[in-house]
């Protein structure tokens, strides 16, 4: 897990989920750290990268979300998506977390699912690949995935999800 805020008093929170480590850098898994990183290479700013493991992302969130009285609606996660074609970005908030490990953690953590996903697509594994092994595999596209974050932070949330979700 990456986090990313922009000064302070913090208004935003901003996670991007993974796991730690050189080995897991370029997995499809690893989308939101990815995004993050660009996100904070654009700023010039440094941020936290917790050593939780994507299950456990919600032990990292909630205390920084409590300390820094981010309330959920507040808190952008970024994070791969199955349900999703590789490359397509989706935002929207709260709901289910299909599957999703890191995000019932969050969810967990949080005592919600209100807070706002950013969803970047990563595709199904092809007929014989697992799922683990699939999201675990190099790949996973960001292009757009910044931005979004970025016009959620400027323009609102219900605007940039207009223009995002309405993106082919």
């Amino acid at each position: 897990m990456r986090l990313f805020w922009k000064r302070e008093p913090v208004e935003w929170l901003v996670v991007g989920l993974g796991n730690p480590g050189p080995e897991y850098a370029e997995t499809r898994h690893n989308v939101g750290f990815r995004v993050v990183d660009a996100l904070a290479a654009r700023a010039g700013v440094k941020f936290c990268k917790p050593q939780t493991y994507m299950n456990r992302s919600g032990e990292a969130v909630a205390p920084l979300a409590r300390r820094y009285k981010v309330p959920p609606e507040r808190i952008i996660v970024v994070h791969d998506e199955l349900d999703l074609p590789e490359g397509r970005i989706k935002v929207r908030l709260g709901g289910n977390e299909n599957g999703h490990n890191g995000l019932k953690s969050v969810s967990e953590c949080l005592g919600t699912r209100d807070y706002i996903r950013v969803r970047v697509g990563i595709g199904r594994p092809p007929a014989g690949t697992g799922v683990a092994d699939w999201v675990l595999g190099t790949g996973g596209p960001i292009a757009g995935a910044p931005e979004a974050v970025r016009a959620i932070l400027e323009e609102g949330f219900a605007t940039a999800q207009s223009h995002i979700n309405a993106r082919k």
